[in-house]
């Protein structure tokens, strides 16, 4: 029992120290777009930022420094035009892809804005450092919380895993019954060809008088 404590408490651990958060830096040209695609669960949190770079520390940002922010999937739309930085956070009410696309004005000369992109999912997605100043709890409370999240987050992830092996089985049951149906229809096509091929042949060979 202690030994099955330990693993459970080895894997919380890990997947509390290594969560799945896509933070990068890119570079966008005038009139140019690029999008970035997430797989999320259904009711799963996530949260992002976005800031343009400032490529003249201690200066403001020119004014040609904006971008445009569009996340959208089948049922959620946001949208933010002509900034410098945001956020956005939601729970997803569909398990599928999400995508966030980052798009610059057309410039004359053309400009390159270099944009950095932080989108977390999951445990990671909640500002936890807000939620123990406003409950004023204490440490151990606050780990606690992050924990039993945590825990959560992963039992859904395993009924989610199930049932993507769910579909996968189902998935690979037809594609191999309708090879098998395919093999037995080329079977038939290949022998109805052979069977017509001596057919002609024994009528050609009567003809000639061959046989």
């Amino acid at each position: 029992m202690n030994l099955q404590i330990f693993i459970i408490c080895m894997v919380t651990n890990l997947w509390v120290l290594s969560p799945n958060v896509q933070s990068f830096r890119f570079e966008l040209e005038s009139g140019h777009s690029k999008c970035v695609a997430e797989d999320i669960k259904i009711n799963s949190m996530t949260a992002g930022h976005y800031s343009v770079v400032n490529p003249n520390e201690g200066q403001p940002l020119p004014e040609s420094h904006k971008i445009t922010v569009k996340v959208n999937s089948e049922n959620y739309y946001y949208l933010s035009e002509n900034v410098q930085s945001g956020q956005f956070a939601f729970q997803a009410v569909e398990a599928g892809d999400y995508l966030a696309c980052f798009t610059v004005v057309d410039h004359q000369p053309p400009v390159k804005i270099s944009v950095e992109f932080d989108w977390k999912p999951g445990v990671a997605a909640k500002d936890w450092s807000n939620v123990a100043k406003k409950g004023s709890v204490d440490a151990m409370e606050y780990e606690l919380k992050k924990l039993a999240d945590t825990i959560t987050l992963i039992h859904e992830e395993m009924f989610y895993l199930r049932e993507r092996e769910r579909e996968m089985q189902e998935l690979n049951k037809q594609t191999n019954s309708r090879i098998a149906w395919l093999s037995l229809l080329s079977l038939f096509i290949c022998l109805s060809v052979t069977g017509i091929q001596v057919w002609h042949l024994k009528s050609f060979f009567e003809k000639k008088k061959l046989i």
